[in-house]
């Protein structure tokens, strides 16, 4: 059987690049080891950014109906709530969506199943890859399937979803350096009363282990993810509910009344030297792990998927070059490596050990970040940092130009209409021309020409707060990122842009 894309691993990330392919007209071929999706989850967190690009397949109003929306985080000590961060004034004006999601990884990866039905793809289960060459200018993959008989499949190239001990990483040899945390993760989902389950997110400062209590939907319902460093974490095999309750009984007030799951985990920081070797690539867990500090990584995977979909996309249609697939890596790794490093700092400090760390952690900080998060520009950047829509692809081989605040590789600014966004056109998943004023003649005739779609939207005081400038031009990639932003207009800059990157029009 010959597939465009042999997707390995059937998580979120691998579920999402299935998905935007199938989307895209890009054959996929989507194999897991597993016998059926998994029932039990660590990830939680679905960002802003993540329900953004979501739009554009109308999953954003599935996840956030079948989640829960968490409008605040509140951080304690001593027994008792110290400050309290609504997500809605930090994030409002940024996003259509200035709040956390919770949606728990096995019920999203349900839902992401059930969108690829609607395409008529489904997961290969108990079909594990055991063996895989470049040969051709194709992929010869060896697959040993339910009935444990082997098997070859060929693809135009290999995408490996498949974790943090992924195979396909092993096979093409691009190492994995980084390093394990002391301490042993823990996580429980039980039913609970008391001051934390009121829906909103709970975090205890008092020791240096990590402790957080995350709502869940329905009434009483939550997950709490901790960690523990003592002569316990030698023993986490063995580790109980019961060993690790009385902190959250005592600094929270949390009274557990039944407990559905208990795991222990262990946690690495570490990325991939190499996303890409040749036809094979690497996403989510395979190319980056990192703490969990921050709800990120489930989200970075899925972005992952999406920013490599479309250019694989292009490049199976001969509409781009190879060269394109390089801007893969050069734009992800960058990202995953500034990620571990925040997330690394931000749980080091969280969980450093000694009297200066406890005063840092239980007095300067409950003190400090109500006075900070007074100031707009600190509000703000903490949302855009947590949320990922400050995420950008500055130099990169893909972005060009700057109109006001707005340069070529960020995210474009969401700006809301009434009734409507400047993100609905984005629901195409093609290449697009905005312009914040009035359009050229001269443009509006070079994009008719070149089956350029061309969105022109009113100028308000909404958009030039976003930054946009008005009456510039700005070249949207299929991800939703500014590729060129020009505040001449000119079609003549339109024409170099995708002449230089050996792109092919769709009116070419």
């Amino acid at each position: 059987m010959r597939s465009d894309v042999l997707i390995v691993g059937a998580g979120p990330t691998g579920l999402v690049l299935a998905l935007w392919l199938a989307k895209l007209g890009v054959k996929a071929r989507l194999i897991d080891k597993t016998a059926e999706p998994g029932t039990t989850s660590r990830a939680l967190a679905v960002q802003a950014r993540t329900l953004e690009l979501y739009r554009q397949l109308d999953l954003a109003d599935a996840v956030i109906a079948r989640g829960h929306k968490v409008p605040a985080v509140n951080l304690w000590v001593r027994g008792g709530r110290t400050t309290r961060l609504p997500f809605e004034t930090v994030g409002a004006g940024l996003t259509p969506y200035a709040f956390l999601q919770i949606f728990p990884q096995d019920e999203h990866e349900r839902l992401l199943i059930e969108h690829l039905a609607a395409f008529g793809v489904s997961v290969e289960r108990n079909t594990e890859l055991i063996g895989f060459i470049e040969l051709d200018g194709s992929i010869v993959a060896r697959l040993r399937g339910p009935d444990g008989k082997e098997d070859t499949a060929e693809a135009s190239y290999i995408a490996g979803c498949d974790g943090a001990r992924s195979f396909v990483r092993e096979t093409i040899g691009t190492g994995f350096p980084g390093g394990t945390y002391r301490q042993v993760f823990y996580v429980a989902d039980i039913e609970a009363s008391g001051p934390p389950l009121d829906g909103e997110l709970h975090v205890d400062l008092d020791e240096a282990d990590f402790l957080a209590v995350f709502p869940l939907k329905g009434t009483g319902r939550a997950r709490l993810i901790g960690t523990v460093r003592d002569e316990r974490a030698d023993h986490a095999e063995t580790l109980t509910f019961e060993d690790v309750a009385g902190r959250a009984i005592e600094n929270l007030k949390v009274n557990a009344e039944v407990v559905n799951w208990f795991s222990t985990y262990r946690v690495h920081h570490r990325v991939t030297e190499h996303f890409r070797k040749g036809r094979a690539f690497l996403l989510g867990d395979a190319a980056h792990i990192h703490s969990p500090a921050g709800g990120q990584g489930m989200n970075t995977g899925i972005g992952d998927a999406i920013n490599l979909a479309w250019k694989l996309a292009a490049v199976l249609d001969s509409r781009a070059p190879d060269a394109l697939l390089d801007s893969y890596e050069a734009e992800r790794i960058g990202f995953a490596r500034r990620l571990v490093a925040t997330t690394d700092r931000v749980f080091s400090f969280a969980t450093a050990d000694g009297r200066i760390a406890d005063i840092l952690r239980t007095r300067i900080a409950p003190a400090l970040i109500p006075k900070l998060l007074r100031l707009e520009w600190a509000r703000e950047f903490l949302f855009r940092t947590v949320s990922q829509i400050t995420l950008s692809y500055r130099g990169s081989p893909l972005s060009s130009g700057a109109a006001s605040h707005v340069h070529g590789g960020d995210r474009l600014p969401w700006v809301p209409f009434d009734g409507d966004d400047n993100f609905a056109p984005l629901a195409s998943m093609k290449w697009q021309v905005h312009v914040y004023g009035t359009a050229s003649a001269e443009l509006a005739r070079w994009c008719s020409e070149n089956a350029m779609p061309l969105h022109a939207f009113e100028w308000r005081d909404e958009v030039e707060a976003a930054g946009l400038a008005q009456d510039a031009l700005y070249l949207i990639r299929p991800d939703c990122y500014v590729a060129l932003a020009d505040t001449s207009q000119s079609p003549e800059a339109l024409e170099r842009y995708f002449a230089e990157r050996r792109l092919r029009l769709a009116g070419a």
